[in-house]
């Protein structure tokens, strides 16, 4: 997938799934593309976990199923770094 395709599912992904998540989340429009693009890593990677078992580094592609992993990806990216960062602020 070319750069440009690359930046488009990032920004639809995370845009979406910043507006889906509950609270404020900040970064502008940088970090939403990040974490779109972030997101189709971690959502393709889990669906080819999903359906073939086996764990490989995979992406999602600029089709709608392709955004609905990455949004599904960026949630997943979202709980785990709130999560995270959270447990960090009450130490």
């Amino acid at each position: 997938m070319n750069i440009l395709a690359w930046i488009v599912l990032g920004l639809i992904a995370g845009a979406i799934a910043k507006a889906i998540y509950p609270g404020r989340q900040g970064g502008g429009i940088l970090g939403t593309m990040l974490l779109g693009i972030i997101g189709a890593f971690v959502g393709g990677t889990v669906w080819d976990l999903l359906t073939t078992g086996t764990l490989s580094l995979t992406a999602t592609s600029l089709s709608i199923g392709g955004i609905v992993l990455a949004v599904l990806g960026a949630i997943i990216v979202l709980f785990i770094y709130y999560a995270i960062a959270s447990r960090r602020t009450t130490l």
